[in-house]
């Protein structure tokens, strides 16, 4: 074989370094960045392809921007798979996603997000599993071998200490090693270890005060010499901040492009000293390894952009969304049976409005989304039986435009002389990764959007508009919104636009009134990103009389249910939640509704736990989060009865935001001080934290009730101790019930008195059977020393002292049903490199 080569793999080598040896200093460095903000650089003489990337966690967006771009399929977010407790299902969201990634003309998948739930208000809490890294890490490795299955490179993300948005470019999260070892970088392991997960992106953040994108022992003595990750590090973008330090720190890949602080820069860091030519080669070939197990060596990559709308996902999401939907309360009335209700009354601001996905990175144009009013009329045969009131909104910006919008593209600014380039698109917002015009600059533009607004009730509307860059809105010629004079960042477009602006005018009903929008990119560069992008809407208050009439609906009704919660607005990358209580005046919406019918269901969709004043007014509370296009019909199939609510918390609901592990007053804990937020809780985040404070939870961690019922048998263990080869626990589980239904059995570990301090107890295993009526199952739960262990900081390992340990089989943290001694008889002293 070429080079001695005696197996594929040491083929796939011998043809790499052969590349490498032709490749000059200039051509290995163009590697280490992308050609623009989703591909990478070729070297066409030597046959090394331009391959893409593409986000996100719940469907793979392609090339387009967060708002607009090729449709594409929408999949639950990742809390929502949390809750399903099922790494087979979601093994075969993995392949689906890997099967989208492809359709996009991609090789590389921007996702999983492992980043564990610590506040209850991260904006990003939705993009994340669990508050529990066992939780987590057996999820992503399920996630990330469906992807890589299909070919598809997973990139597991944020590397490391991500889980809040407040300034999240400049924060150190200030964590100590065993609580780092403990809670945070198990998932990362995992993937790393058992799915081989081909890349890894650094977090914006600092960690204990160096960005992460420059964390030598991050990334390097971790990740690649303890864990033996061989792919690649890139920066999440613009997230590098440094050219020799990143690479010495073993950061691969720069993004987005073109180079900032690669290119010239790191050749002449080369030539001065600063960077080893081995360390370019190392990372150069790490990036053509890549290229080599996703294929593009095999045939020269299509990137072009296909919309493909499958049926078997379209299934799979179905099913996901009920297999996530956690039922946390019902006194007997769901299942709703169809044949009895002649009045059923749909109420509030995520009834009609089909909320998918949260926002940030992770949105897509999904090919359709189904509405829970759209569901529950497909789902009944009288569909006259349905009544809809929205009640009352809860929007954190004005509702975006919809409708015909004429768009003229000029050169230069101020909108001057005959537009470049001219087109139609039906929704007020712009968010530019590429403009539609190679002849456009993107740093010297401007575009005039034109529309035309007739209301359908005369009375005051108000009008708004976000930018990131300079714009101003005119109604029939009269300026109404300026978001130019006085322009400063705020939250919106990742902090990078202006909060929005608003104004109000009185409008009369069914006039049309010309609406013009002109746009151009701010003259000033700022540190960080700059990105190019402006929203605009207008809408009628909501008020009195609008809750008045969704009361009225539900007093007229046999059964009210009510759809809350929040959306892509507030559970959103870019920022942190303000509290966990409902937006706007949606408790007041509950607490009337209740009052006019007795029977009321609440459904909500949030990205995270909330408080609930009003839990012991309604009948029953189903959390459905963001459960993708499939939306509405997911929700009637568990309403109806059609299919069971499958989901169990994957994270803890506080009572109040204050019971929070990181609410603790201490502005330095959450959301952080002078540049620094400092882990203070250690490895007690969520259960682990309710568990020692002794502090009752309004929902604990794994939660969730059913449509049948169940009997547990006493469990069996497969040895009398633990030894090297672990324990086998045993439990027969028998549905008991006349429905199909699923059980959630977990396996925790309570440790003797260590020399730390350590959790009361810790998740170890799961397992969920699905059962027919009068079916038996078995869930088999192995641990080993490893899950019995801490992490010692005097010897840099893991270990587990002698002792008796007990294992508690639960139902969820709250809910013990049998506990076991297990005597340790030896310690194990487990290194962190194996």
């Amino acid at each position: 074989m070429a080079c001695g080569a005696r197996n594929v793999f040491e083929r796939e080598v011998c043809m790499i370094d052969s590349i490498l040896d032709k490749m000059t200093l200039e051509e290995q460095v163009s590697l280490l960045s992308g050609a623009d903000f989703w591909t990478t650089v070729p070297v066409e003489r030597l046959g090394v392809p331009k391959i893409k990337v593409t986000d996100g966690p719940n469907g793979a967006r392609g090339a387009g921007s967060l708002v607009a771009g090729v449709k594409a399929t929408c999949f639950p977010v990742a809390i929502a798979l949390g809750a399903s407790w099922n790494p087979d299902l979601i093994r075969q969201m993995g392949r689906a996603l890997g099967r989208q990634a492809k359709s996009k003309g991609a090789a590389v998948l921007l996702a999983p997000t492992v980043n564990i739930h610590r506040s209850g208000l991260n904006g990003r809490n939705f993009e994340c599993y669990s508050e529990d890294p066992m939780l987590t890490s057996e999820l992503a490795v399920a996630y990330i071998e469906g992807v890589q299955g299909e070919g598809i490179a997973a990139t597991i993300k944020h590397f490391a200490g991500n889980e809040s948005e407040i300034e999240r470019q400049t924060m150190s999260s200030d964590i100590d090693e065993r609580t780092l070892r403990e809670i945070y970088l198990p998932p990362f392991e995992q993937a790393v270890r058992r799915a081989g997960v081909m890349a890894v992106m650094s977090s914006y953040n600092r960690l204990n005060g160096t960005y992460t994108s420059e964390h030598h022992w991050l990334l390097t003595k971790v990740l690649r010499e303890e864990w033996g990750f061989d792919g690649i590090v890139m920066s999440d973008w613009f997230g590098s901040h440094s050219t020799a330090e990143t690479i010495n720190a073993g950061l691969d890949l720069e993004m987005p492009g073109p180079a900032r602080d690669r290119g010239e820069k790191l050749v002449a860091a080369v030539r001065e000293g600063k960077v080893e030519a081995a360390t370019v080669r190392a990372a150069a070939r790490r990036m053509l390894l890549l290229f080599e197990r996703v294929g593009a060596f095999k045939s020269k990559p299509d990137l072009t952009e296909r919309a493909i709308d499958l049926p078997e996902d379209r299934a799979l999401i179905r099913r996901l969304g009920a297999e996530g939907a956690v039922l946390l309360k019902n006194d007997g009335i769901l299942p709703l049976a169809k044949t009895s209700l002649d009045r059923i009354a749909v109420i509030g601001p995520n009834a009609a409005s089909a909320r998918v996905m949260g926002g940030g990175s992770a949105q897509i144009a999904a090919h359709y989304t189904v509405s829970p009013l759209e569901g529950i009329r497909a789902a009944l045969s009288n569909a006259n039986s349905i009544s809809h009131a929205v009640g009352c909104r809860h929007n954190r910006l004005i509702d975006v435009f919809k409708g015909k919008i004429a768009v003229e593209y000029f050169k230069g600014r101020g909108c001057k002389g005959d537009p470049l380039h001219v087109e139609i698109v039906d929704k007020g917002e712009f968010f530019w990764f590429e403009l539609p015009s190679g002849e456009l600059d993107p740093a010297d533009f401007s575009a005039r959007m034109t529309m035309q607004f007739a209301p359908e009730e005369a009375g005051e509307h108000v009008f708004g508009m976000t930018n990131a860059g300079l714009a101003r809105l005119f109604v029939d010629g009269e300026l109404t919104v300026d978001g130019r004079e006085g322009w400063t960042r705020g939250e919106n477009y990742f902090g990078t636009a202006n909060d929005e602006q608003r104004g109000a005018m009185t409008l009369e009903a069914d006039r049309s009134y010309e609406i013009t929008v002109e746009y151009e990119p701010s003259t000033a560069s700022e540190e960080g990103i700059n990105l190019i992008a402006v929203r605009f809407g207008v809408e009628k208050p909501l008020g009195e009389a609008d809750i008045e009439a969704a009361v009225e609906t539900a007093r007229n009704a046999d059964v009210a249910l009510l759809f809350v919660g929040r959306d892509g607005e507030w559970d959103t990358e870019g920022l942190d939640l303000p509290d966990m209580r409902l937006p706007g005046r949606q408790e007041e919406l509950i607490e009337k509704v209740a009052a006019a019918n007795v029977n009321t269901v609440v459904v909500l969709q949030t990205g995270g736990p909330i408080e609930m004043p009003w839990l012991g007014k309604v009948r029953a509370v189903l959390q459905m989060w963001y459960p993708g296009q499939e939306l509405g019909n997911a929700v009637a199939d568990v309403l109806f009865g059609d299919a069971e609510p499958g989901g169990r918390l994957p994270q803890t609901f506080p009572k109040a935001l204050s019971d929070n592990s990181a609410i603790t007053g201490d502005a330095a804990v959450y959301p952080g001080k002078d540049g620094h937020v400092r882990y203070a809780e250690g490895v007690f985040v969520g259960y682990r934290h309710h568990d020692v404070s002794a502090v009752e939870p309004l929902f604990p961690f794994g939660f969730g009730l059913g449509y049948t019922r169940f009997r547990w048998s006493e469990p069996r263990l497969s040895a009398s101790e633990m030894s090297s080869e672990g324990v086998t626990v045993s439990i027969d589980v028998t549905n008991i019930g006349d429905r199909p239904g699923s059980e959630l059995v977990q396996l925790y570990v309570s440790s003797p008195k260590a020399k730390v301090e350590r959790p009361d107890k810790e998740l170890r295993a799961f397992a969920k059977l699905s059962l027919q009526p009068g079916e038996t199952g078995t869930a088999t739960l192995k641990i080993t020393p490893r899950d019995l262990a801490f992490f010692d900081i005097e010897t840099g390992a893991f270990r587990a002292e002698a002792g008796t340990y007990q294992l508690i089989v639960a139902a969820n943290a709250a809910d013990v049903r049998s506990v076991i001694d297990l005597p340790s008889p030896s310690g194990y002293l487990l290194p962190t490199s194996y």
